[in-house]
Order: structure tokens, then sequence, then C-alpha cells
């Protein structure tokens, strides 16, 4: 069978008169096959659109099908295969109640120009591994894929950076940053072993050598990241935490994400393996595999849950995962993504 919404769109496009003759012959070829879909009138299925909003298939073919046995001609289908069809049609009708509520002012809006807008899809590109990284001494390094780089602390080969462990380190620690656009995203291994995945439009402050036996601190300055930390037995026990906003994490040698854009007035940490805890405001709270935190930066309460933990990070993975999200979550997602 057809593709629901793609009919809906040609039966639509068809009362706009902006059918090109291919779109035309598909049509035809579609009222052919199933020959109740050219008796629909859209005019009609608007005017139920209240009363089907949620579709009943049963109600919505009755309706249907009582209008058509007004008319004098006999049924095109026969009872036989009735069933068949009833299930067949109402997806057709589904899709034209959609389609039809979604256009019902271009529809009944006799004086608005219907010249079709052509828009280029061209110039949409998915994203790719770039980022710019800002040396300690205030200078800027683009990163990008096919262009290799060597600083003083690390190698990249445009995909990801990793830094060189100084076995000689200053007491005076210097930072990096690592800012990731919005269509980027990177892969960053520090100087302790510690991976890092990060998003689009985040930004990461981090050493690029760590003193042995100190706590090691990064900050995830905004954005989202995934961890995989270097464990603290082979640190000679030295912690390892991210700040970022209002919390501090600590961690325990263990996998966990955190998301905490600009844009949003929560903070999300997810905690894949080991154990983590969480500060906020002096109150600690501990993390087990598979509990999401939130965090309300406006009134600074704190939430647990139990989450799919694949779909908060399957981003890492190049993958766009969308579950009981709003259509509002999921388009500012692929805005990142894609930059518009």
């Amino acid at each position: 069978m057809n593709d629901i919404f793609h009919i809906s769109i040609l039966i639509i496009k068809k009362r706009l008169k902006v059918l090109t003759a291919s779109e035309a012959l598909q049509l035809k070829k579609i009222n052919k096959k199933y020959p109740f879909s050219k008796d629909i009138k859209i005019e009609d299925l608007v005017d139920k659109i209240d009363y089907h909003s949620t579709i009943n298939k049963e109600s919505a073919w009755n309706t249907i099908e009582k209008s058509l046995q007004k008319r004098k001609e006999k049924p095109v289908f026969s009872l036989i295969i009735k069933t068949w069809y009833r299930y067949a049609s109402v997806a057709i009708i589904a899709g034209i109640l959609i389609s039809a509520y979604l256009f019902r002012g271009i529809i009944f809006n006799s004086h608005i120009d219907t010249t079709p807008t052509i828009v280029n899809t061209n110039n949409i590109k998915p994203g790719t591994d770039k980022a710019t990284l800002t040396l300690e001494d205030g200078s800027v390094v683009a990163l990008e894929r096919g262009t290799p780089i060597q600083t003083q602390n690390a190698n990249s080969n445009g995909e990801n950076i990793t830094y060189i462990s100084n076995n000689n380190p200053s007491k005076e620690i210097a930072y990096n940053y690592l800012t990731i656009p919005r269509g980027g995203q990177f892969h960053v291994v520090l100087a302790d072993g510690t991976e890092v995945w990060l998003n689009s439009e985040t930004q990461l402050k981090y050493p690029v050598n760590f003193i042995k036996g100190q706590t090691r601190q990064v900050e995830l300055v905004y954005g989202e990241a995934y961890f995989d930390v270097s464990p603290s037995t082979l640190h000679k026990g030295s912690k390892f935490k991210v700040f970022n906003k209002s919390q501090e994490i600590e961690v325990l040698g263990t996998e966990f994400n955190i998301k905490a854009y600009q844009d949003e007035t929560n903070i999300y940490t997810t905690l894949v393996e080991g154990l983590i805890s969480i500060d906020v405001n002096s109150q600690k709270q501990y993390l087990k595999p598979n509990q999401q935190a939130n965090l309300n930066l406006e009134d600074k309460k704190f939430k647990l849950i139990n989450v799919d933990v694949y779909n908060e990070i399957s981003w890492k993975e190049g993958v766009f995962t969308f579950e009981a999200m709003t259509l509002k979550d999921i388009a500012k997602v692929l805005s990142r993504w894609y930059d518009i």
C-alpha cells in the first residue's frame, strides 16, 4: 500500500491545483486501485475533524460508508472484501484528516496565493566532526575532519584529539577549552585516559595535564557530554569531578552522560555504569546504573527516575532516539545537529 501521508498530500495538492504531471499519474493509479478514495470530500472530512481527532477505525469508516451509500451508484467494493478495504481506507482517511487539518487555512482561503514554494533542502547539512580548540595562551585552533593538528600537549586527526600525559607536569595547571558548534560533534581523550564524547553546541574546560594524587577536575561549561572515566585506581586514588552550573559530580570510575544546555532550565545526568554522586547546595545524591537525575535550575528541585539509558546516550553513536518526547523538544535536538 502507498504511504498514507503521501496519498493525502497528493489529494490536497490536487485541490490546490499544484499537482505535477507525474503526481497526477500517481493519484490516478491510486484511485484506480482504491476507487473509494476519489469519493472522499476534503471539506466533509475537515468538518468532522473535531469528532474524529482520535481516529476510531469503526466510526470513521461508518461515517464515510453512510455518505457513499446515499449515492445511487452501487458501491465499488463487494461485501466479501469489505473488511480488508475498511482498514485500508481508514488508514488513508486518517492521513487525509491530519493533512486536511494542517492545510485547512490554505484549502478554504480562496484569495491566498497557491503558487508552490520550492524549498532547497540541499543547504541543510548533517553534523560532522568539528570543533575549535582554545589553548592555554588564548590562541584558537580549528579542528575538523581531514585536518591533522599537533600542539605541545596533544595530537588531533580532525575527528578526535588525544592528550599526552606528562610525567613531570608543572604544579600550575593549564586549561584548554574545546568548543563544539551547532552541527558538530567531537571526541577527546584527556591526559589521564578519560574519554569524553561531546555533542553539538557544547563546551568543555579541562587541564592539559593532571597532577598526580590530586583530584582530577573538568567543567562542562554547557551542552552535552558522555564520560568514560579512567578509574582512580590507576591514578593513585585521585578522584574525578565534573562541574557544571549548579552541580558537582564526583565519579568513582564509571560511564555517564550530562546534558546541560544553555537554552534549557534542567540538567540531566544519566548513569550508565559504576557509581556517581551529585552535590547540589551541599546535598548529595547517589546514582545507580540506569538512573537519571533531573535538576531544575529555577527552583533547585531534584528528581531521580529510572530510564532506558540507550535513549539518553544513542547520540554518541550518531543515532537519534525519541521516546515520549514533545515535538518541541525533538525539534530542538534536530536544530542543534542540522544547525537550522
